[in-house]
């Protein structure tokens, strides 16, 4: 397993437009059409990644803690399913019903939306403001699989709850999130 950490970026850009598969549904949705009135997480995640399945149920917690409050999350597959099945749309829908996501699961086949986010690893996070710009790409929090800290979604959550203040995300102190790298074509 090779550590990949979230590719660096300037702050501030939109989030890129995508029209991506939800694998439980069935139907394509948009970054429109999921954002959160009042910020939106981005996750790109993966079925089989270590680190992922490491936070799993702590994602499945900060959606369901912020949905109600105008924050949304929206995951998306960019793995090559081709070499990596796991990771494929049907499998997908399998974990999502089976942990009851409380967000939508949408499969990146091209690779296309992972490449617009600058995109990296799995996990990789982007939180956007009610305007949909980018005030956060970095880790959930300090614990990975092995080193013996809790799961808590400490930097994640604590940006979640500076746009639900309405204050400013401070750009400094963004620890790029580290884990498997996305599994390109």
């Amino acid at each position: 397993m090779s550590l990949t950490p979230t590719n660096p970026m300037e702050l501030g850009f939109k989030a890129p437009e995508f029209s991506l598969v939800d694998v439980v549904t069935g139907t394509p949705k948009t970054f429109q059409e999921l954002k959160g009135e009042r910020g939106t997480v981005v996750l790109f995640i993966c079925n089989h990644c270590p680190f992922v399945v490491h936070v799993r149920d702590e994602l499945i917690r900060l959606a369901n803690d912020y949905l109600s409050k105008g924050i949304k999350c929206i995951a998306i597959s960019s793995n090559d399913a081709a070499n990596y099945p796991q990771d494929g749309p049907e499998l997908m829908k399998e974990l999502a019903v089976r942990y009851d996501f409380p967000f939508s699961y949408l499969y990146d086949e091209s690779q296309q939306t992972a490449k617009a986010y600058n995109a990296a690893c799995t996990p990789d996070f982007s939180v956007f403001n009610e305007k949909s710009e980018c005030v956060y790409r970095g880790q959930l929090d300090d614990s990975r699989p092995g080193n013996g800290i809790a799961v808590s979604g400490k930097a994640i959550r604590e940006v979640c709850e500076l746009l639900l203040q309405r204050k400013e995300v401070p750009a400094q102190n963004q620890t790029p999130s580290i884990g498997c790298n996305i599994k390109w074509k």
